[in-house]
């Protein structure tokens, strides 16, 4: 790794703990430039996943004010999310390379119309929240042990799906919604995180820990800005950048 290689994945790290605070689809960032940059694709889902930890701390840690009084709910559905990310991270090892390659690319391009969709289903979730129920039932259990499974094994754009399924399910304001994404997200990447470590010491899993390092230290630079000044980001110039670089993923991937 050379000086201008490790400043784009450190830079790629800040972007994506700040799109990740605010927003949630940060992997958009940082799995494309690793995979650009040379690393295999499977070793950099796995690198890309611990080195972002971090930064959901962070990010948690900055919408602290929001996450008062959710203790329990998060207790709750804190569960299904390490569930899933056990569940996502065994499939990520199980199955075979070429899969993972065909697989991302679909959950890439999946990624990338929920960024562009994100405003309307916000928009959408505002509406109806009248109509939502207070304690989110065990199908929000279960559809956040789905995101878990989903985030475990790639995890992009994960976040704009938990404040989809929190939205539908829960009556509380977005902003708390977001903090408790932000919380869960980290629960995921933590849990995967912890069985990569795992198996990387026993030989069945492979960690650029160089990668992983610069990746960890933008992000928990990202992951503060995200939570103090993400929000003054032109919403359209932000998702253009994430729309640019997952289709140039999902070329550089299917090529």
């Amino acid at each position: 790794m050379n000086v201008v290689d490790a400043a784009a994945i450190f830079a790629a790290g800040v972007a994506a703990g700040g799109i990740n605070t605010v927003v949630g689809s940060g992997s958009l960032i940082t799995f494309p430039t690793l995979v650009a940059l040379g690393y295999p694709p499977v070793v950099a889902n796995i690198s890309n996943n611990i080195g972002l930890v971090p930064g959901a701390i962070a990010g948690a840690y900055g919408y602290r004010k929001e996450l008062k009084g959710q203790r329990e709910r998060l207790l709750r559905l804190g569960s299904a999310s390490f569930v899933g990310a056990l569940i996502g991270g065994a499939l990520l090892l199980g199955l075979p390379a070429d899969a993972f390659e065909i697989i991302v690319s679909a959950l890439i391009g999946i990624a990338l119309v929920l960024v562009v969709v994100q405003p309307r289903l916000q928009a959408w979730l505002l509406a109806r929240r009248e109509n939502h129920r207070p304690h989110g039932g065990p199908w929000l259990w279960v559809g956040v042990l789905a995101t878990g499974v989903y985030g475990g094994y790639f995890g992009a754009a994960q976040g704009i799906v938990l404040v989809a399924i929190l939205g539908i399910a829960l009556d509380d304001d977005l902003q708390r919604m977001n903090a408790a994404k932000n919380v869960l997200s980290g629960v995921v990447n933590g849990s995967a995180a912890l069985l990569f470590i795992g198996l990387s010491i026993v030989g069945e899993a492979r960690i650029d820990w160089p990668a992983v390092l610069l990746i960890a230290l933008g992000a928990t630079v990202g992951g503060v800005l995200g939570a103090k000044v993400g929000r003054r980001i032109p919403p359209l110039v932000l998702r253009g950048v994430i729309v640019v670089v997952g289709v140039v993923a999902i070329v550089n991937l299917l090529a």
